[in-house]
């Protein structure tokens, strides 16, 4: 009879998590407001200061993810701040896909396609790029150090 009448436990809302997410995005949006102008837009309306702040934001989100979940132990709420909100403010695949509209209206479908795969495919390739230069980075260090103790 017991299993009948369980309490269900109470999970608490993780508002720390949400606000470190917030704060994080506040910061990261705020960057690349500021980052955007200073981008030359490549002149014929070609969306430039949208596809560097992704291409640039996934090689940071390569190698803190590394940092983070490969190297370091951080408190529980680093990787909300940094990697949602920080950077998830600071690319904007949201705008990628409204540059992509903007092309097709403007009746450039192939620069429209080309800039649509070609931000995935080097935000991918950024990622990569970014996790792969921290772990080198790592693994030079540790050998360094290895080569000092035995010294």
């Amino acid at each position: 009879m017991s299993g009948v009448f369980r309490v269900r436990a109470r999970r608490r809302f993780p508002w720390a998590a949400v606000l470190a997410v917030a704060l994080g995005g506040a910061l990261g949006s705020v960057a690349r407001y500021g980052v955007s102008p200073w981008i030359d837009r490549g002149g014929a309306g070609f969306p430039w200061s949208t596809l560097v702040v992704n291409v640039v934001g996934c090689l940071i989100i390569g190698a803190v993810t590394v940092l983070l979940e490969e190297i370091g132990d951080p408190h529980r709420l680093v990787r909300p701040f940094v990697g949602v909100g920080v950077l998830g403010g600071f690319t904007t695949f949201s705008t990628c896909v409204a540059d992509v509209g903007g092309l097709l209206a403007a009746q450039r479908p192939v620069q429209a396609t080309f800039y649509l795969f070609g931000t995935v495919a080097l935000g991918v390739v950024s990622v990569g790029c970014g996790a792969a230069s921290v772990r080198a980075i790592a693994r030079q260090a540790t050998g360094s150090a290895e080569r000092a103790e035995q010294s």
